[in-house]
């Protein structure tokens, strides 16, 4: 990593090191801000998918409202940004920087900046830099998420249960293999925080039971009564 090559070049070690952080933030928070699902519904479509649905932009609400194609379009478009940023930040910072790429491209995607600050909830990123960072843990909150969903239809439900079960099966399997990382910890429990933050509307419809279940089979309509109950 560059971090490993400059600081051996008689380059300030603190120095190097604010700036390493500094990239790791800066350059993965405005690729996140690339948010395909408001690029593609006004290229595609001539809306805003914001201004549809649940109001959110997310591949969910792509599906819901503009069908397969295009929330696959999305996902694609959210996870390529994320192997992107956390590429980037590997090769300045290592691991750490990985991790820390990942969190700003997650905040980002939830908070763009070419987008008024208004976002998706940052599951896909979440899930490529889980997948990017550490495969094993990756491997244990999809399977969790996927018995969630199947079992339920509530993506929002796995969704939450799997952000917040993160950090600690991040710091189990760290534990485990004895290679804990605070710092790295200490983001995951951030992402956790950010990603349970964006669901809280779903939270509340969950617990009230008005939160809308996945449908892949069919386009469903908007009407008066659904809006504002559809999760991402």
């Amino acid at each position: 990593m560059l971090f490993d090559y400059f600081s051996h070049q008689n380059v300030n070690i603190y120095l190097l090191t604010v700036l390493c952080v500094i990239f790791s933030i800066i350059v993965p928070y405005f690729l996140g801000s690339l948010n395909f699902s408001v690029i593609l519904s006004g290229k595609l479509y001539r809306e805003d998918v914001r201004s549809k649905g649940s109001g959110n932009a997310g591949s969910t609400n792509m599906l819901r409202n503009y069908g397969k194609k295009a929330a696959g379009l999305t996902l694609l478009g959210d996870a390529l940004k994320t192997v992107v940023a956390c590429s980037f930040g590997m090769l300045i910072y290592g691991v750490y920087g990985a991790y820390l790429a990942g969190l700003f491209c997650i905040l980002g995607h939830m908070f763009p900046a070419y987008f008024k600050f208004k976002g998706g909830k940052g599951i896909v990123c979440l899930a490529v830099m889980v997948l990017m960072t550490d495969w094993r843990v990756f491997l244990i909150l999809f399977i969790i998420f996927v018995i969630i969903v199947l079992g339920t239809k509530y993506v929002s439900l796995g969704s939450v249960i799997g952000a917040m079960l993160y950090p600690i099966v991040l710091n189990r399997i760290n534990s485990a293999t004895g290679n804990a990382v605070r710092s790295v910890e200490l983001i995951a429990i951030v992402v956790a925080f950010f990603v349970v933050f964006m669901h809280r509307k779903n939270i509340k419809r969950l617990y009230k039971g008005t939160e809308s279940k996945l449908e892949l089979h069919k386009k469903k309509k908007d009407t008066d009564d659904d809006k504002g109950q559809k999760h991402d």
